[in-house]
Protein backbone atom coordinates (compact mmCIF):
# COMPACT_ATOMS: atom_id res chain seq x y z
CA UNK A 1 0.00 0.00 0.00
CA UNK A 2 1.44 3.45 -0.60
CA UNK A 3 1.26 6.71 1.18
CA UNK A 4 -1.47 8.03 -0.57
CA UNK A 5 -3.53 4.67 -0.25
CA UNK A 6 -3.10 4.73 3.90
CA UNK A 7 -3.55 8.15 3.89
CA UNK A 8 -6.53 8.08 2.02
CA UNK A 9 -7.69 5.25 4.60
CA UNK A 10 -6.92 6.64 7.53
CA UNK A 11 -8.67 9.98 6.48
CA UNK A 12 -11.77 8.17 5.48
CA UNK A 13 -11.88 6.52 8.44
CA UNK A 14 -11.14 8.86 10.80
CA UNK A 15 -14.10 11.09 8.59
CA UNK A 16 -16.54 8.20 8.87
CA UNK A 17 -16.03 7.16 12.43
CA UNK A 18 -16.24 10.48 13.75
CA UNK A 19 -12.87 10.81 14.95
CA UNK A 20 -13.43 14.35 12.25
CA UNK A 21 -16.27 16.36 13.11
CA UNK A 22 -18.35 17.40 10.29
CA UNK A 23 -17.20 21.22 9.72
CA UNK A 24 -13.68 20.44 10.85
CA UNK A 25 -11.35 22.18 8.99
CA UNK A 26 -8.21 19.61 7.10
CA UNK A 27 -4.80 21.43 7.86
CA UNK A 28 -2.66 19.45 4.73
CA UNK A 29 0.08 20.11 7.40
CA UNK A 30 -1.48 18.75 10.36
CA UNK A 31 -2.31 15.62 8.50
CA UNK A 32 0.75 15.29 7.04
CA UNK A 33 2.17 15.41 10.88
CA UNK A 34 -0.30 12.77 11.95
CA UNK A 35 0.20 10.11 9.90
CA UNK A 36 4.20 10.56 9.00
CA UNK A 37 4.29 11.49 5.70
CA UNK A 38 4.91 14.50 3.28
CA UNK A 39 2.13 17.03 1.77
CA UNK A 40 2.04 14.98 -1.36
CA UNK A 41 -0.47 11.84 -0.85
CA UNK A 42 -2.31 14.09 1.80
CA UNK A 43 -3.29 16.56 -0.98
CA UNK A 44 -4.11 13.37 -3.08
CA UNK A 45 -5.88 11.94 -0.36
CA UNK A 46 -7.82 15.07 0.12
CA UNK A 47 -8.91 15.42 -3.32
CA UNK A 48 -10.58 11.62 -4.00
CA UNK A 49 -12.19 12.16 -0.62
CA UNK A 50 -13.68 15.76 -2.25
CA UNK A 51 -14.58 13.28 -5.36
CA UNK A 52 -16.12 11.03 -3.01
CA UNK A 53 -18.29 14.06 -1.36
CA UNK A 54 -16.49 13.66 2.24
CA UNK A 55 -14.66 16.60 1.87
CA UNK A 56 -15.27 19.94 0.47
CA UNK A 57 -12.94 22.19 -0.59
CA UNK A 58 -13.45 25.65 -0.10
CA UNK A 59 -11.51 28.36 -2.31
CA UNK A 60 -8.98 30.60 -0.88
CA UNK A 61 -9.98 28.61 2.89
CA UNK A 62 -8.80 25.36 2.54
CA UNK A 63 -10.14 21.55 2.84
CA UNK A 64 -13.34 20.57 5.71
CA UNK A 65 -15.43 17.78 6.46
CA UNK A 66 -18.81 17.93 4.49
CA UNK A 67 -21.31 19.03 6.45
CA UNK A 68 -24.52 16.79 6.97
CA UNK A 69 -27.77 17.65 5.58
CA UNK A 70 -31.44 16.81 5.40
CA UNK A 71 -31.06 18.14 1.80
CA UNK A 72 -28.38 16.51 0.86
CA UNK A 73 -29.56 12.81 2.53
CA UNK A 74 -32.88 13.00 0.86
CA UNK A 75 -31.28 13.78 -2.33
CA UNK A 76 -28.76 11.03 -2.31
CA UNK A 77 -31.12 7.80 -0.83
CA UNK A 78 -33.81 9.12 -3.18
CA UNK A 79 -30.88 8.39 -6.67
CA UNK A 80 -30.15 5.55 -4.81
CA UNK A 81 -33.63 4.25 -4.78
CA UNK A 82 -34.09 4.64 -8.26
CA UNK A 83 -30.83 3.30 -9.44
CA UNK A 84 -30.85 0.47 -6.88
CA UNK A 85 -34.31 -0.76 -8.13
CA UNK A 86 -33.43 -0.88 -11.33
CA UNK A 87 -30.15 -2.87 -10.59
CA UNK A 88 -32.11 -5.53 -8.56
CA UNK A 89 -34.68 -6.12 -11.19
CA UNK A 90 -31.57 -6.36 -13.87
CA UNK A 91 -29.64 -8.49 -11.37
CA UNK A 92 -32.09 -11.54 -10.21
CA UNK A 93 -33.08 -13.05 -12.90
CA UNK A 94 -29.24 -13.59 -13.88
CA UNK A 95 -28.60 -15.25 -10.34
CA UNK A 96 -26.91 -18.33 -10.49
CA UNK A 97 -27.04 -20.37 -7.00
CA UNK A 98 -23.03 -20.21 -6.55
CA UNK A 99 -23.85 -16.38 -6.53
CA UNK A 100 -26.79 -16.59 -3.77
CA UNK A 101 -24.25 -18.92 -1.80
CA UNK A 102 -21.85 -15.69 -2.13
CA UNK A 103 -24.42 -13.00 -1.22
CA UNK A 104 -25.09 -15.68 2.07
CA UNK A 105 -21.71 -15.85 3.16
CA UNK A 106 -21.47 -11.74 2.35
CA UNK A 107 -24.57 -11.33 4.75
CA UNK A 108 -22.59 -13.41 7.44
CA UNK A 109 -19.20 -11.05 7.26
CA UNK A 110 -21.44 -8.38 8.18
CA UNK A 111 -22.62 -9.46 10.78
CA UNK A 112 -19.36 -11.12 12.07
CA UNK A 113 -17.80 -7.52 11.28
CA UNK A 114 -15.39 -6.79 14.43
CA UNK A 115 -15.81 -2.57 14.02
CA UNK A 116 -17.04 0.21 12.37
CA UNK A 117 -14.76 0.19 9.53
CA UNK A 118 -15.12 -3.35 9.12
CA UNK A 119 -19.31 -3.45 8.81
CA UNK A 120 -19.59 -0.70 6.46
CA UNK A 121 -16.95 -2.46 4.33
CA UNK A 122 -18.92 -5.76 4.52
CA UNK A 123 -21.88 -4.09 4.02
CA UNK A 124 -20.90 -2.40 0.72
CA UNK A 125 -19.76 -6.06 -0.49
CA UNK A 126 -22.71 -8.03 0.58
CA UNK A 127 -25.12 -5.01 -1.90
CA UNK A 128 -22.78 -4.60 -4.40
CA UNK A 129 -22.78 -8.28 -5.16
CA UNK A 130 -25.97 -8.33 -6.07
CA UNK A 131 -25.54 -4.98 -7.81
CA UNK A 132 -23.37 -6.19 -9.94
CA UNK A 133 -25.18 -9.09 -10.93
CA UNK A 134 -26.98 -7.07 -13.07
CA UNK A 135 -24.07 -6.94 -15.20
CA UNK A 136 -24.47 -2.87 -15.77
CA UNK A 137 -20.98 -1.42 -15.51
CA UNK A 138 -21.87 2.39 -15.86
CA UNK A 139 -24.85 1.49 -13.14
CA UNK A 140 -22.44 0.11 -10.65
CA UNK A 141 -20.24 3.30 -11.11
CA UNK A 142 -22.72 6.01 -10.55
CA UNK A 143 -24.08 3.47 -7.25
CA UNK A 144 -20.34 3.73 -6.10
CA UNK A 145 -20.63 7.53 -6.14
CA UNK A 146 -23.90 7.47 -4.68
CA UNK A 147 -22.38 4.92 -1.88
CA UNK A 148 -19.28 7.08 -1.35
CA UNK A 149 -21.56 10.08 -0.55
CA UNK A 150 -23.62 8.15 1.98
CA UNK A 151 -20.81 6.39 3.57
CA UNK A 152 -20.95 8.74 6.88
CA UNK A 153 -24.50 8.72 6.84
CA UNK A 154 -24.52 5.26 6.77
CA UNK A 155 -21.55 5.03 9.37
CA UNK A 156 -24.06 7.15 11.91
CA UNK A 157 -26.50 5.09 11.87
CA UNK A 158 -24.50 1.97 12.13
CA UNK A 159 -22.76 3.45 15.65
CA UNK A 160 -25.97 2.28 16.88
CA UNK A 161 -26.63 -1.53 18.15
CA UNK A 162 -30.07 -1.24 17.73
CA UNK A 163 -29.88 -0.28 14.03
CA UNK A 164 -27.30 -2.75 13.48
CA UNK A 165 -29.31 -5.44 15.00
CA UNK A 166 -32.15 -4.15 12.27
CA UNK A 167 -29.40 -4.44 9.34
CA UNK A 168 -28.54 -7.83 9.88
CA UNK A 169 -32.35 -8.73 10.26
CA UNK A 170 -33.18 -7.33 7.09
CA UNK A 171 -30.23 -8.80 5.33
CA UNK A 172 -31.92 -12.21 6.00
CA UNK A 173 -35.18 -11.27 4.64
CA UNK A 174 -32.97 -10.36 1.82
CA UNK A 175 -31.61 -13.00 1.28
CA UNK A 176 -35.04 -15.15 1.52
CA UNK A 177 -36.36 -13.23 -1.30
CA UNK A 178 -33.31 -13.56 -3.32
CA UNK A 179 -32.87 -17.55 -2.96
CA UNK A 180 -36.94 -17.37 -4.39
CA UNK A 181 -35.94 -14.92 -6.92
CA UNK A 182 -39.09 -12.19 -5.84
CA UNK A 183 -37.19 -9.29 -7.82
CA UNK A 184 -40.14 -6.74 -6.67
CA UNK A 185 -40.36 -8.29 -3.16
CA UNK A 186 -36.41 -7.97 -2.45
CA UNK A 187 -36.90 -4.17 -4.04
CA UNK A 188 -39.48 -3.66 -1.77
CA UNK A 189 -37.04 -4.76 0.85
CA UNK A 190 -34.50 -2.83 -0.31
CA UNK A 191 -36.46 0.34 -0.23
CA UNK A 192 -37.89 -0.32 3.38
CA UNK A 193 -34.10 -1.18 4.40
CA UNK A 194 -32.93 2.24 2.81
CA UNK A 195 -36.15 4.19 4.40
CA UNK A 196 -35.12 2.57 7.96
CA UNK A 197 -31.47 4.25 7.49
CA UNK A 198 -33.08 7.50 5.98
CA UNK A 199 -35.44 8.20 8.85
CA UNK A 200 -33.26 7.76 12.08
CA UNK A 201 -30.71 9.54 10.31
CA UNK A 202 -33.09 12.37 9.80
CA UNK A 203 -33.99 12.45 13.36
CA UNK A 204 -30.41 12.93 14.95
CA UNK A 205 -30.05 15.60 12.22
CA UNK A 206 -33.50 17.78 13.08
CA UNK A 207 -31.90 17.07 16.60
CA UNK A 208 -28.68 18.51 15.93
CA UNK A 209 -30.02 21.63 14.37
CA UNK A 210 -33.36 22.36 16.04
CA UNK A 211 -32.75 25.55 18.40
CA UNK A 212 -32.57 24.91 22.15
CA UNK A 213 -35.12 26.25 23.46
CA UNK A 214 -34.75 29.41 26.00
CA UNK A 215 -36.23 28.34 29.50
Amino acid sequence: MTAAERTLAALRADVLTGGLAPGEQLVQEDIADKYGVSRVPVREALQLLTSEGLVSHVPHRGYFVTELSISDLSEVYRLRQLLEAEAIRAAVPALRDDDVTTLEALALAVQDADDLEDLTAANRRFHFALFEAAGMARLTRLLRQLWDASDVYRSLYFQQSVNRSRVHAEHAEMLTAIRDRDTEHLIALHDAHRAHSVAWVRSQLLRQTRPEETP
